[in-house]
């Protein structure tokens, strides 16, 4: 049994090998190709560490996916070439899981779109950690009696985008039943530019970016006599695998942009029945 062919671009970057090592490691899944531009021709597997599969990395997803037939498209790599690559792998009537943050609205309009017309999902997610899932939505639900609310994120200094996608998603997940507030002082003055963070609906939003640190966010809650802090750290990428796996078994069920992880989770489900859905 083939299982779910799955198509990795990136597949040379630090998501892109660990997404390929993870799907040639699930019984259910075969790597049917990897797209690097820098490692054309290199088994997939002796790419990642691994023994040779007998795929060869490909330069370009296109010629990949007229060659191959794939299923699902998982990519990791930065947001025009991600939206490119969504874009082509539905034109040929392939799924696409998209973990790249940085997307515009108008880019997943597009691709929505596209999506629909040729019956395939898109699943654009920020993050496919399932701690991080459960952290978004414990700090959603405190803020309905929290509504002093302040997001804290730190990332290495590599991180291009900022805040990050976790971050705005918490915001945006936060803003359906957190009413509009200003927090703070009413006359609070700013005397260095930036001090108090982004703004969102009076939620303040700080990024941090330093050398080893991999990827933190913790949403501080405030109350007269009391505070509380949601927090959550990723100490590797290997972290966002099984979410990714998920992600890949759900999206062919799919038809359109779906964005963030969560839409892949039926929460009331017993936990050994999630896998898949």
């Amino acid at each position: 049994m083939m299982g779910i062919r799955v198509a990795v671009a990136g597949a040379g970057g630090r998501m892109g090998r660990e997404v390929v090592k993870m799907v040639l490691g699930e019984p259910d899944f075969t790597l049917a190709c990897a797209v690097s531009p820098s490692h054309g021709g290199v088994d997939a597997g002796v790419l990642v560490g691994l023994s040779p599969c007998g795929v060869c990395v490909e330069a370009v997803l296109e010629r990949a996916l007229w060659r191959t037939t794939a299923d699902v498209l998982v990519d990791f790599t930065i947001p025009d070439v991600a939206q490119a690559h969504a874009a082509i792998a539905l034109q040929h009537g392939v799924h696409a899981v998209v973990g790249t943050t940085g997307l515009s609205e108008e880019h997943m309009h597009a691709l929505d779109t596209m999506a629909r017309e040729r019956n395939v999902g898109c699943l654009i997610a920020p993050n496919f950690s399932l701690g991080v899932l459960i952290m978004m939505r414990c700090a959603r639900e405190a803020a309905r009696w929290f509504p002093h609310i302040e997001i804290i994120e730190a990332h290495g200094d590599q991180k291009r985008d900022a805040p990050s996608g976790t971050a705005l998603k918490t915001a945006r997940m936060i803003r359906d039943v957190r009413a509009v507030r200003k927090q703070g002082h009413p006359l609070e003055a700013e005397h260095l530019a930036g001090a108090r963070g982004a703004d969102i609906d009076g939620m303040r939003v700080h990024s941090v970016r330093l050398p080893g640190i991999f990827a933190q966010q913790e949403v501080l809650f405030g109350a007269p006599g009391e505070s509380l802090r949601i927090r959550h750290d990723s100490y590797d990428r290997a972290a966002y695998m099984p979410g990714v796996a998920l992600a890949i078994r759900h999206i062919p069920q799919r038809v359109g942009v779906v964005y963030g992880f969560e839409q892949c989770i039926d929460w009331d489900a017993p936990p050994d029945e999630r896998k898949g859905r």
